[in-house]
């Protein structure tokens, strides 16, 4: 499976917070999708106060998804790689 990263920073209730959101590809680099799935994860975590816009989530690059990857963006529709401060 291909995937799209969207590079992602928000300001967290903890300070910034670094993350990608990876969708499957052709889900839209115009970064609507991915942007809806951040905001769904940073509810589900309880940072529902966190601005999350096409500013804050970029499309970065496409690559090939691992298995996990691939596992939650079946279930989910979308897969969340943490990398700071989440």
């Amino acid at each position: 499976m291909e995937i799209q990263i969207h590079d992602t920073y928000v300001k967290g209730k903890n300070g910034e917070m670094h993350f990608d959101v990876a969708i499957e590809e052709g889900k839209g680099k115009d970064n609507a999708f991915a942007v809806a799935c951040a905001k769904k994860w940073l509810d589900s975590i309880g940072e529902d106060d966190a601005e999350i816009t096409s500013k804050e989530c970029q499309f970065c690059h496409v690559q090939a998804a691992n298995e996990n990857i691939a596992n939650d963006i079946n279930k989910n529709g979308y897969s969340i790689i943490k990398m700071e401060g989440c």
